[in-house]
């Protein structure tokens, strides 16, 4: 299975979990390839499509967000998942899933759920995978999150819809 995850992480935590993901992925055959939104291809061939963003201010950032979250910007862009959503083209034959990051202990919305509801209305088949839980605004993820997500990323790979739980 060709995988490709789109990854928008302001403090790495984002970025971490998006690789463990793709560590399970691999362990269960996958061919994964794992980019930043910025450089993503905006037509993928892929037989997966997994998108991974951070929440902010209850969904997905934006570079209003961004700033505030004093994300270091080239030329004043920083294009995330919602730009790469925006420009995509959309694949039928395509499995897309979004998944996130938030905050622990605090009502904080949902980046997939945003992200879920802004590729359906772009033409994706997309799914909502997990949101994964750090430890504050800069993290890390908290102590278990990386395996759930590397499990997450097998079962994914099997062709599991869940996340497990534990």
């Amino acid at each position: 299975m060709r995988t490709l995850i789109v990854v928008e992480s302001c403090f790495g935590n984002t970025r971490q979990i998006a690789e463990a993901v793709a560590e399970g992925l691999r362990e269960a055959g996958a061919d994964v390839e794992v980019t930043p939104a910025g450089g993503a291809p905006r037509d993928p061939s892929h037989d997966l499509v997994l998108l991974a963003a951070p929440t902010h201010n209850l969904g997905l950032p934006s570079a209003a967000s961004r700033a505030q979250a004093g994300v270091p910007t080239a030329g004043g862009t920083n294009p995330g998942l919602r730009e790469w959503l925006d420009r995509s083209i959309a694949n039928p034959a395509t499995r897309l899933v979004t998944i996130d990051t938030v905050m622990a202990g605090r009502f904080s919305g949902s980046a997939a759920r945003a992200a879920h509801k802004l590729a359906r209305r772009r033409g994706w088949a997309a799914e909502r995978g997990p949101s994964f839980v750090v430890a504050g605004r800069e993290g890390p993820p908290v102590d278990g999150e990386t395996e759930r997500a590397r499990a997450w990323g097998e079962s994914l790979a099997a062709g599991q819809r869940n996340a497990p739980t534990t």
